[in-house]
């Protein structure tokens, strides 16, 4: 992989809410779930917003390492696996963003790892991806509305289902506030 596709740009959700994020930052760090590149979490460590970048991939946590230290941002690594035990047991943060993972085993820790007033970011693919190409396995395919039917206690401050252009891919969006 080349570092041109690492250097992704953010997500323009992230960037739709960053003034939500840097608010919810005063509770605590950002939690950019299964980061990989570090692209959105990145983008809001530039910002000026606390992030902890979560993942099991050493190599990429690595480089995400190597940009914080020489950029000086206010953020960490942490390398873990997500699907296995309880790894957000204990943890709070003032926002978790995801984007492009699902293991629904998550959902309920990442509930109780948000703090009051904190926020919720999530965008991956849903069930009508299939259309469109990979993944195609259902366990990481969003149901239609599952998202919104899992966290629709919150204050649901954004929600999106259907078909983006780049690239043609069907997702499921939701920007929530605990």
């Amino acid at each position: 992989m080349t570092m041109d596709n690492e250097h992704q740009d953010h997500s323009a959700l992230v960037e739709k809410f960053v003034r939500e994020l840097k608010l919810a930052s005063q509770y605590g760090a950002v939690l950019d779930l299964a980061c990989g590149s570090g692209r959105n979490g990145l983008y809001l460590a530039r910002k000026g917003i606390p992030v902890v970048f979560a993942d099991q991939d050493e190599e990429k946590l690595a480089r995400i390492d190597q940009t914080i230290q020489a950029e000086q941002l206010d953020a960490k690594t942490w390398h873990v696996d997500l699907e296995t035990g309880q790894p957000l047991a204990g943890k709070t943060f003032g926002a978790i963003v995801v984007f492009r993972y699902l293991y629904r085993p998550l959902f309920a820790a990442i509930k109780t790892s948000i703090v009051p007033s904190g926020l919720l970011i999530y965008e991956t693919f849903n069930i009508a991806q299939r259309a469109y190409g990979r993944p195609r396995n259902p366990d990481f395919l969003l149901n239609d509305n599952e998202l919104v039917t899992e966290f629709g206690a919150w204050q649901i401050l954004h929600q999106f289902e259907g078909v983006v252009a780049q690239p043609q891919s069907a997702i499921s969006q939701l920007v929530a506030r605990h």
